[in-house]
């Protein structure tokens, strides 16, 4: 049933499809952009360009996507016997996107992992940075657990011609969404809302947290000195972070060039994104 007051409109079926199986892919992207900024936050523990990171991972979040869309549309308007094919297709579809979306994920949190991991052992963890990081990776875990459980699914109920007690499960019983599909998605709503990056993180790229983990300067942001070749060959530079050589400027390495930022600092909790009235031209009433 597509919605209770058109049971057998089957537009409405097809659209309620493809916005289960599309939403949390567009979810993720918002993680994906606050990898990016905690890169930009601390350029010295990045280990590719920040920008193009988070470019990289909206990328393959709009294959998945891609990939979403078609298979769930297909699944949706397969009909009967006749239509086996079309509905065998539609769930390959959504069986690799899955599998795309959970690798995603892993690489996601791994990268989360290694910056965690970078500023703990230079000392240069402020608590900013660390419920950030606690943040993305429950709220990856959500994701993750979602799509293995939606993986499960795709796979046990491929064709109609068998059913077994893990098939019967998931086609005949509502628990198995409300457990493994709405549930994490409602965690991941609540929780990058309640601990949500505009407290953590300052929305200008230019500033960035000093090695000393307590003051923030306004910097250069991150500068890739390769040439638009090696660029276009390797936009995120990965054959450098292999081996170590990095042709990004390590401008953080001279602090006493960039200006202190004004209005106090994210790592200490004195620092704020929103911008005063009297900052943004408008006059207060005494």
């Amino acid at each position: 049933m597509a919605c209770p007051f058109h049971p057998s409109s089957l537009n409405i079926y097809i659209a309620q499809t493809v916005f289960i199986y599309a939403g949390p892919p567009i979810f993720s992207a918002a993680e994906y952009n606050q990898l990016g900024r905690l890169m930009y936050y601390l350029p010295m523990h990045a280990p590719f360009n920040p920008g193009r990171t988070a470019i990289f991972f909206i990328h393959l979040g709009a294959t998945v996507e891609g990939l979403t869309a078609a298979g769930a549309s297909l699944f949706a308007t397969a009909h009967g016997a006749n239509d086996m094919q079309q509905h065998v297709t539609g769930d390959r579809l959504i069986s690799v996107a899955l599998a795309l979306q959970a690798a995603i994920e892993c690489i996601f949190i791994a990268l989360v992992g290694l910056m965690h991991y970078r500023c703990a052992r230079a000392n240069t963890l402020p608590r900013n940075v660390r419920r950030l990081c606690i943040m993305l990776y429950g709220t990856s875990t959500f994701v993750l657990i979602r799509c293995i459980a939606r993986a499960i699914e795709s796979f046990e109920t491929e064709t109609t011609t068998t059913c077994n007690s893990i098939c019967h499960a998931v086609l005949f019983h509502e628990w198995f969404l409300y457990v493994f599909e709405a549930a994490p998605m409602v965690f991941y709503t609540y929780w990058i809302n309640i601990v949500h990056p505009g407290r953590l993180l300052p929305t200008d790229k230019r500033r960035y947290l000093d090695p000393d983990g307590l003051t923030e300067r306004m910097g250069p942001m991150w500068a890739d000195t390769r040439s638009v070749w090696m660029k276009l060959a390797d936009p995120l530079d990965i054959g450098g972070a292999i081996t170590g050589d990095s042709k990004s400027e390590a401008f953080w390495l001279r602090p006493f060039d960039w200006e202190v930022a004004p209005g106090g600092s994210f790592s200490e909790g004195t620092a704020t994104n929103v911008k005063s009235k009297s900052a943004s031209g408008t006059r207060t009433q005494e």
